[in-house]
């Protein structure tokens, strides 16, 4: 059962009109005036192929900051170089003849850090070095309603004196392999296979996602399902504006909450997907969710289109499998315990 039908258009409160996105485009990462955008057969604007949303800028802009958007350009060099460096180093031979570490010790992202991409170049957008990947507020952080990070479900189930070890449903949904963050909308950066393939029909736009396999297939001109309708991911319609592909998503199951973007049932996305040259996107987004946020957050970043040779890899999930297991027994022996 469909809801009342929904015109996108008038979603844009917290979206830049279509004229302030064209002038802002057409400066956005140093496009060339005499570069057109491509099209697909139905005579969209194309977005096929695969892209990564891979950058060393945070979510977040650090406190210290404030309201400071962008790096100069000799503190951002500065700063992506030391990235290199700490990169470099992550790959040198280790010491055998180092100390053993001290007993109970634990040494996180040290085995990480060789299978995850190497985050060295920050996101650069409109001739600036960003600070942060948020750009409202001005101050680049998330706008907590009093106690906001503790009002998705995960913070009402630990209310009510529930733990992750408690039961596998009370555990964090990437934690079972049931979805990753890179795909959902908004799509997250997260710390490795943080790359994405776009497919366009007539009817459909199909985001697949690396991490966890997920492909998010929206609807073209559509209206949204019934509000009760929970599903993973949301429940995404779409339109094209001029050479933007405008994404909505709503009608998301509440377990969607996740490190990057705390969330409840109330939670909207909107998306806006626009090509600046033939190997970017300009990719926005803004998030509401009065329960968790006192105001709409805007997010800006690039998506690259992966080198000539790379492509997305099947990507198998098995924390599912295997850890859930044994973080239900070591919980189990806690409370035999009396731990």
């Amino acid at each position: 059962m469909l809801s009342t039908p929904l015109d996108l258009r008038k979603l844009c409160n917290p979206c830049i009109s279509t004229a302030l996105v064209f002038l802002l485009i057409s400066s956005v990462f140093g496009s060339e005036s005499e570069w057109e955008v491509a099209r697909t057969e139905h005579g969209y604007p194309d977005l096929q192929g695969a892209w990564s949303n891979w950058n060393a800028t945070p979510i977040q802009r650090p406190r210290e900051l404030d309201s400071k958007r962008a790096y100069t350009e000799e503190e951002a060099l500065a700063l992506e170089s030391n990235l290199r460096e700490g990169s470099e180093q992550n790959y040198l031979p280790s010491d055998p003849n180092r100390a053993a570490p001290p007993i109970g010790d634990i040494s996180l992202f040290l085995a990480e850090a060789l299978y995850s991409d190497s985050r060295t170049n920050l996101a650069f957008i409109n001739g600036e070095y960003r600070t942060s990947l948020i750009v409202s507020p001005s101050n680049g952080r998330f706008p907590f309603t009093e106690n906001g990070r503790s009002k998705d479900i995960y913070g009402q189930w630990r209310a009510q004196g529930l733990n992750p070890g408690d039961g596998p449903e009370f555990t964090m949904i990437g934690e079972r392999c049931i979805t990753g963050n890179g795909t959902m909308p908004p799509m997250a950066i997260i710390h490795y296979n943080s790359n994405i393939q776009i497919v366009q029909t007539s009817d459909y736009v199909v985001i697949i996602g690396e991490m966890v396999n997920d492909a998010r297939i929206i609807r073209l001109d559509s209206v949204h399902q019934a509000p009760h309708m929970k599903k993973w991911m949301g429940d995404s319609i779409a339109y094209y504006e001029e050479d933007t592909l405008v994404v909505h998503t709503q009608n998301f199951r509440p377990e969607q909450s996740n490190m990057r973007i705390v969330s409840s049932e109330q939670l909207q996305v909107t998306e806006r997907f626009t090509p600046v040259s033939d190997d970017k996107i300009f990719y926005t987004f803004t998030v509401e969710d009065p329960v968790i946020y006192t105001e709409p957050v805007v997010f800006e970043f690039p998506l690259n289109r992966l080198k000539d040779g790379d492509w997305l890899f099947e990507f198998a999930c098995h924390e599912g499998n295997y850890s859930m297991p044994g973080i239900l027994a070591g919980a189990r022996r806690l409370e035999i315990e009396g731990k």
